[in-house]
């Protein structure tokens, strides 16, 4: 049990390094290549290949330090304490303890969908966020399953390193839309051809290859990048959940959490398409259930459990519901009518 497990811990935290590395790989590329398709300089292309590079980090850090709150405010969370939520409090104040982190701010949002989030730059500066329906709705184990999932993140730095790649993702789609926005109204190449007419077969060759490779950059980076950013927001689920049971040793509460969120059907009405990476499940209903595509912020409901049924050895389910002890099978049909004797 303990290799799969810290096997898994490793895995994802390799494969969504690497994924962002990726993507900044990614806006470097494409700034190199609209850089020398504008300029015909590999120098000048260095210059915007950096500025492309800086302008992404810079984005990055200034979400850093506010973007916690404009999340906060945008879904309506207010801030409890224990005098409000005692329960609540003593499983966040559990689990922080296990995870030795400090308490984090606790915000309620009155929505009865259940569902929840951290944010946060750090784990002195973290915040996590519960609905009203998820209280209503879950147990006090299925709540600490939830929350240990929760400060995984805030632990493991999650919500960091999602903001940091989801704001590069973003500098792609901008820097994207910019050059073929100025290659539609400009004259992208003009400057470069006239300035190496005599050697047409040399540089005003090669910029025109790159002005080529910039276009289909520009069209293809940003939906790239996109499916990056996904990759990474799934592959931080996974390591999540393992995470969280290793704080409450105990894989079944976080189970039924799962598959009590997953089967119900109330939609999250203070979430959105900005912000439905952030939560526990996706609260935008069916989009994550017993399948994904390449375009799901979450991993299938079904991968997440029979992941950590693997833990403790079970057999892996077809469905939610039998976690849950429910029958999938069908109701027996009513018995037929008996008429009066004639």
């Amino acid at each position: 049990m303990a290799a799969t497990f810290y096997d898994q811990i490793g895995a994802n935290k390799r494969n969504s390094v690497l994924l962002a590395v990726l993507v900044v790989l990614l806006l470097g590329a494409l700034g190199m290549a609209i850089g020398y398709a504008l300029f015909a300089d590999w120098r000048a292309a260095g210059v915007i290949t950096a500025l492309a590079i800086g302008a992404g980090l810079l984005a990055s850090l200034i979400s850093y330090y506010a973007g916690d709150a404009i999340v906060l405010a945008t879904s309506g969370a207010k801030e409890v304490t224990a005098q409000d939520q005692p329960q609540l409090l003593n499983v966040v104040t559990e689990m922080a303890m296990a995870a030795n982190l400090p308490m984090p701010k606790v915000y309620l949002i009155d929505d009865t969908a259940p569902n929840a989030f951290a944010t946060g730059r750090d784990p002195q500066h973290a915040s996590v966020a519960i609905t009203i329906g998820l209280l209503q709705k879950l147990d006090r184990e299925e709540l600490q399953g939830v929350m240990a999932h929760e400060l995984s993140h805030v632990r493991n730095y999650d919500i960091r390193f999602s903001l940091m790649v989801g704001v590069l993702v973003g500098s792609i789609a901008l820097l994207a839309d910019f050059f073929l926005r100025f290659t539609f109204w400009g004259n992208v190449g003009g400057r470069g051809r006239r300035s190496s007419s005599s050697s047409d077969s040399g540089g005003g060759g090669l910029q025109v290859v790159m002005l080529v490779v910039a276009l289909a950059l520009a069209v293809i980076a940003p939906f790239a990048a996109r499916m990056v950013q996904l990759a990474v927001s799934r592959q931080r689920e996974y390591l999540a959940d393992v995470s969280g049971v290793e704080l409450t040793r105990n894989p079944y509460g976080l189970e039924r959490a799962l598959a009590k969120i997953a089967l119900d059907t109330e939609p999250l009405e203070v979430a959105n398409r900005a912000t439905q990476h952030l939560y526990f499940e996706n609260p935008i209903k069916g989009v994550s259930g017993k399948s994904s595509n390449m375009w799901s912020t979450h991993p299938p409901v079904l991968d997440r459990i029979n992941r950590l049924r693997e833990l403790t050895g079970e057999a892996p389910t077809t469905d939610p519901m039998l976690v849950l002890g429910l029958s999938t099978a069908p109701p027996p049909p009513p018995p037929p009518a008996v008429g009066r004797p004639g």
